[in-house]
């Protein structure tokens, strides 16, 4: 299982996000152009000594971290239509999350395997980035039985 961010906007979200894959055991994939520096204060600020402890992998655009893309893309996005509570998730699964301002362009919604939204109550548009990923990735690591283990905290 992987987290991957498409060109994220907001540097707080991606270090809570990576705090969130070093927690959860969970490499995260991240998909340049950013819109913000790679050292920008915030990233850490957000990722806190987490940030050491989560594999990272950076790549320059979609085209580079799709040719090396392995296991289903599974798309995070407010135009699906399988709820995320009907989705069965696979342990090699990439949950793919797009940007804050904009979400996933066409080529990308048209790469992915399969395409999940989190429902939200109406009228409302969206959840923040790093609290989608939190959700999603806990809901399929449940699934796959992939959560780290008890034994393993401390």
């Amino acid at each position: 299982m992987r987290v991957a961010l498409f060109q994220p906007d907001i540097a707080g979200n991606v270090g809570a996000v990576l705090r969130i894959g070093a927690c959860l055991a969970t490499p995260v994939d991240l998909i340049e152009p950013m819109g913000f520096a790679w050292d920008d204060k915030r990233v850490a600020r957000a990722g806190m000594d987490y940030i050491d402890h989560v594999a990272i992998s950076r790549h320059r655009d979609w085209d580079a971290f799709a040719a090396q893309a392995a296991g289903r893309l599974v798309l995070l996005t407010t135009m699906a239509a399988t709820p995320l509570h009907d989705f069965a998730f696979a342990a090699g699964d990439v949950l793919l999350f797009g940007s804050e301002s904009a979400g996933a362009p066409e080529h990308v919604h048209a790469r992915a395997d399969a395409r999940v939204v989190i429902p939200m109550a109406p009228g409302l548009r969206s959840l923040n980035l790093s609290v989608s990923v939190g959700i999603v990735l806990a809901e399929a690591l449940r699934q796959t039985g992939g959560w780290p283990s008890v034994a393993s905290i401390g």
